[in-house]
């Protein structure tokens, strides 16, 4: 069965850790589906738009994995919907939660699914009881956490690991000489 991954913008969502597990994942042969908080089109931290698959609202399917880009509007953002939230604790309980950047600690700190595990994220980003190890990537049982853009191939190819196995993985690197 293909796995399916859910990837999450908010307006301010850093680009780079959206679009790169969004072209990796899909490279490998997941099933991604790109849903918006808010309209359909969403704009990054850098002033980029993104047309996404469909709303959030639209999505009821249960997904393999669930994936939450950084940047610090984005991560406010995402960590404001009550529907996000949920869908992170739903989703870790069979699946694959992934976070970058600030969404470790802005999202993910607010759900409880951090507590007692390692984790990385952006440096200075802060949740009360959290500690951040300083790693581009942790993979902590369900939970991945990276720490920043420069960290988003890797990022990506930890969650194809996870959701696939690590020679997949390891081919989706070789494709990109990475």
């Amino acid at each position: 069965m293909v796995p399916s991954v859910l990837v999450i913008l908010a307006e301010g969502f850093e680009e780079i850790e959206a679009i790169t597990p969004i072209d990796l994942l899909r490279r490998s042969g997941a099933k991604v589906t790109v849903a918006a908080l808010g309209g359909l089109t969403v704009h990054g931290a850098h002033g980029i738009g993104v047309v996404c698959d469909k709303l959030l609202s639209d999505c009821t399917e249960e997904y393999d994995a669930l994936v939450l880009p950084g940047g610090g509007e984005g991560s406010e953002n995402l960590a404001s919907s009550f529907e996000v939230l949920e869908l992170a604790v739903k989703t870790s309980h069979k699946g694959v939660v992934a976070a970058i950047c600030a969404a470790p600690a802005v999202v993910l700190g607010k759900t409880g699914l951090l507590d007692g595990r390692r984790v990385t994220g952006f440096p200075g980003s802060e949740f009360e009881g959290l500690v951040l190890e300083c790693e581009k990537v942790i993979t902590d049982g369900p939970i991945i956490t990276a720490q920043a853009a420069g960290s988003a191939v890797d990022f990506s190819l930890a969650i194809i690991a996870k959701i696939f196995d690590a020679e997949t993985a390891k081919k989706i690197g070789k494709q990109i000489y990475y």
